[in-house]
């Protein structure tokens, strides 16, 4: 086969996925008209909707930060027993089924001594916007994960021996020249993670549950409205969604968030 010719097939192959990929999108938001769509966003629900889900995920996002820096510098700088397999689990989430998280953590904080220890507490995951945070934080934190342990790998140690030998101590060294090296890394994980929570809907529904102005993100609005016909309110919560991803995507990219997630 001529190079010419795989040239074409392969080019020909990715403007065909493109234009697919561009024709559902346009399908989505051209399906009613601007009015009922801006009609449809300032609504009650979709105003909830929007701000639970961004609150929602702004929080889980920052729980992943907090976790997946000391994990990913951990997993990226030392060897020690066990390794592999913490690496594989920490993967765990990537390839389960947000439905079956889902049941998971539902057993786990509704049936467990630990669950009703913290409710009793006042943590109530099950039903509740908690429900929706810790779904989210469970489903997208390998996100996080992978992006700065390849950040992290790709910083040399050097930087941080060389600050050690001007007096740093470990921590200094790591707060003063580490983490400053990985903001690209922070930034881009931060980005997909936040995007990857407001549309996380397999697991927020088995533990939040779908309660209409109480555990009501956008996808969960999308799938309740979807359920009931209001066509007007779900293609909203969809155009939000959409929206969104596009913007992400494109920040994520930019920041070279890709080549670190694999």
């Amino acid at each position: 086969m001529k190079d010419s010719t795989i040239k074409t097939i392969t080019i020909l192959s990715s403007i065909s996925l493109a234009v697919f990929i561009s024709v559902l999108l346009i399908c989505v938001v051209t399906h009613t008209t601007p009015q009922a769509l801006i009609t449809s966003l300032l609504s009650k629900e979709i105003q909830f909707a929007i701000k639970l889900s961004l609150t929602t995920a702004v929080i889980s996002t920052a729980m992943c930060i907090a976790i997946s820096i000391p994990a990913a510098y951990a997993l990226a700088r030392y060897d020690f027993f066990g390794k592999s397999f913490v690496n594989t689990i920490l993967d765990v989430p990537l390839a389960l089924p947000p439905l079956v998280a889902g049941v998971g953590l539902l057993l786990l904080f509704g049936t467990t001594p630990f669950g009703k220890g913290l409710a009793e507490a006042g943590l109530v995951f099950v039903f509740t916007p908690l429900g929706i945070i810790i779904a989210q934080f469970f489903v997208n934190v390998p996100f996080m994960f992978r992006i700065l342990r390849g950040t992290f790998q790709g910083i040399n140690p050097r930087y941080e021996y060389i600050a050690e030998t001007l007096g740093c101590s470990k921590v200094q060294a790591f707060w003063h020249v580490t983490l400053p090296m990985s903001k690209n890394g922070l930034l881009a994980g931060s980005i997909i993670t936040w995007s990857k929570g407001i549309g996380e809907f397999g697991a927020a529904l088995m533990l939040a549950g779908a309660t209409r102005m109480k555990t009501e993100t956008l996808p969960i609005s999308l799938y309740l409205n979807m359920s009931c016909g209001e066509l007007n309110l779900a293609i909203a919560s969809a155009t939000i969604l959409i929206v969104i991803s596009l913007v992400s995507l494109f920040v994520f990219e930019k920041y070279g968030g890709f080549a670190r997630v694999f």
